[in-house]
């Protein structure tokens, strides 16, 4: 029988039945653990019990009724990500590419109000905001955008974790209006920042009245060892984007804003209709107050530190290891050759892993995952590095 889905993707030839905690299960029984997380969705596992009581409790009672209406479960939500992460106000979208298409409308907003007709945004080599028009013309990999021109304008791309060339740019271009930047990249392969990159950016948007907007769809949500990785630098953004780990595998994403941004979306500048409904809402309140209620970050602070020195140690001296990379649950092993066939080998063994930037190993494991398992992982991880070199 062909296959009557559009070739979008060339997914591994694995059907999973069921799923629980940090583990799923193929059809033929075989069990694997998952380092993935659905691309760092599942953050608190699979088919958690609370949660999938959470939705099935509200799929008995109410799942739509658009934003012509009040919802409850929407307000509450927006109050407690305002709470976590001292914003002001959140727009409630479906995906993280759309949380960064709000993001990018505000960011405009922001510049016609200040009066520049064609507003630029600042944004990175080796980034990924997403995959709708917009959001790839900001995403720095051609890859993504071939086939795809014209592109959206109005973007300027640096180097990340390149300050120098972001003053530049402020010197010479006055159509700046904001930066849009990930705290972690990624797709691109895991790159951590220097500590004082997003003080400097803070800084720079403020000499300049830019806007600040951080892409935290992957890093959010406790991934990296904070609710929001912006917080390991002791800043707050102007804006920043949520998606993935909200609600642990229910659609979901969010634009959080301060005041200054926020106000600028007003009845008919931009909406959803299905963004923030109560099954998604609720879903992603079950997800906070798991977190909260079980120190899951901690948990993330311990064992993420626990994969770094265990790497480190593991593959030192294997000259075709060129960097470990990580904050929280987020963890790169950089190589120096592309390394895409070690994801079907590491599946045949049970493991479940990503290969990103053609060369690097990405780790992101449910934010549950214990001591035990992740010596799985490890253990599997270093023996298919070294037989591979």
């Amino acid at each position: 029988m062909p296959n009557s889905l559009m070739t979008t993707y060339a997914p591994l030839p694995i059907m999973f039945e069921k799923g629980k905690g940090v583990y799923l299960w193929d059809k033929a029984g075989k069990e694997y653990l998952d380092a993935v997380a659905g691309v760092a969705v599942c953050g608190l596992g699979h088919a958690h019990p609370d949660i999938a009581e959470a939705i099935a409790e509200q799929a008995r009672t109410l799942v739509h009724t658009s934003n012509l209406y009040q919802i409850e479960h929407q307000q509450q939500l927006a109050d407690q990500l305002c709470q976590l992460s001292g914003m002001d106000r959140v727009f409630f979208s479906n995906s993280g590419a759309e949380a960064n298409e709000a993001a990018i409308k505000l960011a405009r907003l922001y510049g016609k109000q200040r009066g520049i007709e064609r507003p630029h945004i600042i944004v990175a080599s080796g980034s990924f905001h997403g995959r709708t028009l917009a959001t790839l013309s900001a995403t720095g990999n051609r890859k993504v955008q071939a086939g795809f021109s014209p592109l959206v304008d109005g973007f300027v791309r640096v180097d990340y974790n390149d300050i120098v060339a972001i003053e530049q740019v402020a010197q010479t271009n006055s159509n700046v209006v904001a930066i849009l930047i990930e705290p972690v990249q990624g797709e691109g392969g895991v790159i951590v920042p220097d500590p004082d990159y997003l003080h400097q950016l803070r800084a720079i948007c403020d000499a300049n009245h830019w806007l600040l907007m951080l892409d935290e769809i992957q890093t959010g949500i406790g991934r990296t060892g904070q609710w929001f990785a912006f917080q390991h630098s002791k800043i707050k953004p102007d804006v920043m984007t949520l998606a993935k780990a909200l609600g642990n595998g229910v659609p979901i994403g969010a634009c959080l804003a301060t005041e200054k941004a926020a106000e600028l979306f007003t009845p008919g500048t931009h909406g959803s209709t299905f963004g923030g409904n109560p099954l998604a809402t609720r879903a992603g309140l079950t997800v906070l107050d798991i977190i909260h209620k079980n120190n899951v970050i901690d948990n993330v602070k311990t064992i993420g530190d626990y994969f770094i020195t265990e790497f480190k140690t593991k593959l030192e001296g294997i000259d075709q290891v060129k960097a470990i990379r990580g904050q929280g649950l987020m963890i790169g092993i950089e190589l120096k050759a592309d390394c895409g066939e070690l994801v079907a080998t590491a599946s045949e063994q049970g493991l479940l892993i990503n290969v990103t930037a053609g060369n690097t190993i990405r780790l992101l494991p449910p934010l549950i995952i214990n001591k035990k398992q992740a010596d799985r992982v490890i253990a599997i991880v270093v023996n298919l590095i070294k037989e591979r070199f």
